[in-house]
């Protein structure tokens, strides 16, 4: 990676956190100007928070109080706005306040390629005058500017001399399982080789056409990646799979065999599907033990609540065994790292071998280590299994190992799609 080296640069800090790294006792120290050692620069200096948590904080304020703090240009709903859209009025707003600099934490997460790319390049040219400090668990996120290097450990600060040391010591690296994926108990039967089929679908929202003619034909065994930018559809797509949305009646949609509207249910989908996205670990607040949330996937309940059989005991064990945490089944979920509650809740939508499986932005705030475990799992689920893996990413996750991808390409229309 090259550096802009500038002698009347603003001096820049680079933080590569991970999912143990505590990185909001940090930023409140930055931000009440009590700033831990190495940062000493910042002390008399005024800092805002770059961040998805302060997207919410501000959408929590509309939604209490009816007042538009950062959209009041635009009139503009947070909620409505796509994830680019929000960072984009968010920097906005920050920037007209004349923050002496920036806290910038996970600045890409959830944003598409073409996104992200613009935003590099203008917090880039924010770096000439405003103090950038960025928090950031991917590599690969780390702006090409001048900076102090350090690494957040368990909120410890590791300092390093220089880039290079910082970059030779941070080095990705490749991770394995194992152990086989443990067989399912009872196969789940599904007829036909089809297990999703979009026949010119077309989706439309408040006039607003979202899809446009829409032909997608996925079938057993296959590896997908879902691929488009903010707002171009693919949760509308997603939801059409689930079941989760009513614009999937009166469509040409054939799911597991079946045209859509022809009398299934909900609950007769979901049967066939395993999901897993990031959402479900951050919202769930449940006592459970790690063994009975994978035994928990035998029955569609988050968390269990009735007696496991034996058989199904058993099959748990293999899965932890598999994710190297068998010495924590009895330890509750809830204190599992960021990055092992993801690879359990994989193994718990995949532990009776779902026709399909879904992963929806599964690495979204992960860091490089846990990233490349969580997609070591999924590559090794699809050449294992029979299951039919739908992974949807803004990010293209280097390792990963898909047959097909399809792209959702916007136009004034609605979005097209492309096989590649």
């Amino acid at each position: 990676m090259s550096f802009c080296i500038r002698m009347d640069q603003p001096l820049h800090y680079t933080v590569l956190t991970n999912n143990t790294s505590k990185t909001k006792n940090l930023v409140r120290q930055l931000l009440d100007q009590c700033p831990p050692e190495g940062f000493e620069h910042l002390k008399s200096l005024s800092g805002l928070l770059f961040s998805r948590s302060e997207i919410h904080r501000f959408m929590d304020e509309e939604e209490r109080h009816d007042v538009k703090i950062i959209t009041n240009d635009t009139k503009q709903s947070l909620k409505t706005m796509s994830s680019g859209e929000q960072k984009k009025a968010l920097l906005r707003y920050l920037l007209s306040q004349k923050p002496d600099f920036l806290v910038l934490v996970n600045p890409y997460d959830n944003l598409d390629v073409a996104t992200q790319v613009n935003l590099k390049q203008q917090l880039t040219a924010i770096s000439e005058t405003t103090i950038l400090v960025q928090l950031v668990s991917r590599l690969e996120d780390i702006l090409p500017i001048e900076a102090l290097y350090f690494n957040l450990n368990n909120g410890e600060l590791y300092p390093f001399p220089d880039a290079s040391s910082f970059f030779a010591n941070n080095k990705k690296v490749r991770s394995s399982f194992q152990t086989a994926i443990p067989a399912p108990i009872k196969p789940i039967e599904v007829q036909g080789e089809t297990l999703v089929e979009f026949k010119e679908v077309s989706v439309s929202f408040d006039g607003r056409q979202v899809l446009n003619n829409i032909n997608w034909t996925i079938n057993k065994g296959e590896f997908w990646q879902l691929i488009g930018p903010n707002g171009s559809g693919k949760t509308t797509l997603l939801s059409m799979i689930t079941g989760d949305s009513h614009k999937g009646y009166g469509q040409n949609l054939i799911l597991f065999g079946s045209k859509k509207g022809s009398g299934e249910s909900v609950w007769d989908l979901k049967s066939k599907i395993g999901y897993f996205t990031p959402a479900m670990t951050d919202k769930f607040s449940g006592y459970h033990s790690v063994e009975n949330m994978i035994v928990s996937g035998f029955h569609d309940s988050v968390g269990l609540y009735i007696r496991p059989s034996d058989h199904e005991k058993r099959v748990a064990m293999q899965w932890l065994k598999l994710l190297e945490l068998q010495d924590k089944k009895d330890t509750q979920f809830l204190e599992l790292t960021q990055g092992q509650k993801r690879l359990l809740m994989t193994a718990r939508a995949m532990v009776k071998h779902p026709p399909l499986l879904i992963l929806d932005e599964p690495t979204a705030g992960l860091d490089d280590t846990n990233a490349a475990l969580f997609i070591a799992l999924v590559n090794k689920i699809a050449m294992e299994s029979n299951t039919t893996i739908l992974f949807v990413s803004h990010r293209k996750e280097e390792g990963l190992e898909p047959q097909y991808n399809y792209h959702l390409e916007m136009g004034e229309m609605g979005s097209t799609g492309t096989i590649k």
